[in-house]
């Protein structure tokens, strides 16, 4: 293949990863926003369950044991990495 020509396939490819990573975030974004308002309303209504294996989460982060406490909460919920980062920095805000 021509360099030239294969120059301008990564060029491409570059650039369509980029707009995937772009649309990802903003939808992230998103998803957060709308985890964020669902959380007051069901604290509005009073709708929380507690869930006895949240409380090891919440120890482990008032400890500072912020990796551990993300590992028990994607162990306790089944939550994705992110998810459950996210979730361990709204405990600890």
């Amino acid at each position: 293949m021509d360099p030239v020509a294969f120059r301008a396939v990564v060029v491409v490819v570059l650039a369509g990863v980029g707009s995937i990573e772009s649309r990802l975030s903003r939808a992230d974004r998103r998803m957060a926003r709308v985890e964020r308002e669902l959380d007051l309303v069901l604290d509005h209504l009073d709708l929380r369950e507690d869930d006895p294996r949240l409380d090891e989460v919440s120890g482990l982060v008032r400890a500072g044991k912020r990796i551990e406490a993300i590992k028990a909460y994607r162990e306790a919920t089944g939550a994705g990495l992110k998810e459950a980062r996210d979730a361990v920095d709204r405990m600890a805000a």
